[in-house]
């Protein structure tokens, strides 16, 4: 079974987007989509490619505070020439069902 290439993505919630962003930066050359839901860090480390970048955060997010996290690190990566879908909504540490629904529907429309 041949893996292609350009459909290889990486995501997850909390620390666990905080590791896809940081692993997915630093290897944009083999992970081409990043999903990010409320991450808190992203570990420094020389970046490889373009991959493209869904990131979403609440507003009232207590446990990893957007402006600490999201706002800071959708500005930096901007600078830095990424493309990045950045969502945020009304609530806390958590994925809204439609948050969920547009990121599937944003990775959909990267793997086209």
């Amino acid at each position: 079974c041949a893996i292609d290439r350009n459909r290889i993505a990486i995501g997850g919630f909390s620390d666990g987007a905080s590791y896809a962003l940081s692993l997915g930066l630093a290897n944009g050359d083999l992970i081409k989509s990043i999903l990010a839901f409320s991450p808190g860090f992203i570990v420094r480390a020389p970046g490889r490619g373009r991959p493209a970048i869904f990131i979403s955060h609440g507003r009232e997010d207590f446990i990893l505070p957007i402006d600490t996290a999201s706002r800071l690190f959708v500005r930096q990566l901007k600078r830095n020439g990424y493309t990045i879908d950045y969502h945020e909504f009304e609530g806390q540490h958590e994925v809204p069902a439609a948050i969920a629904e547009q990121a599937i529907a944003w990775l959909k429309a990267q793997w086209r």
